[in-house]
């Protein structure tokens, strides 16, 4: 297993809440499973992936994690372009 080295740019993963401490009112599939928290920042020590590590984010946090990412990119988008809705708004034209 690959040593990714510290100031290394990473996502890790916390787990807020177990299902044990989540909120009985939830539904049911849903309190099965752990609420977790993935965060990115910069390894603070030489870690390998899956193993707990602490990190400090842009902003001066520092958290602890398991290291699930090297150079984690962004992969949401908010769906399809719908060309009605582009000219909500405009309706005196461009």
């Amino acid at each position: 297993m690959e040593l990714i080295k510290k100031d290394t740019w990473v996502e890790i993963e916390q787990i807020v809440l177990t299902p044990e401490e989540r909120a009985p009112s939830l539904p049911e599939d849903t309190r099965k499973v752990p609420y977790v928290l993935r965060v990115s920042g910069f390894l603070l020590e030489d870690a390998k992936i899956g193993h707990e590590t602490c990190i400090k984010t842009i902003i001066g946090r520092e958290l602890n994690g398991i290291l699930l990412v090297v150079n984690p990119g962004y992969s949401h988008s908010f769906g399809d372009t719908i060309p009605e809705l582009l000219m909500i708004g405009m309706e005196g034209g461009l």
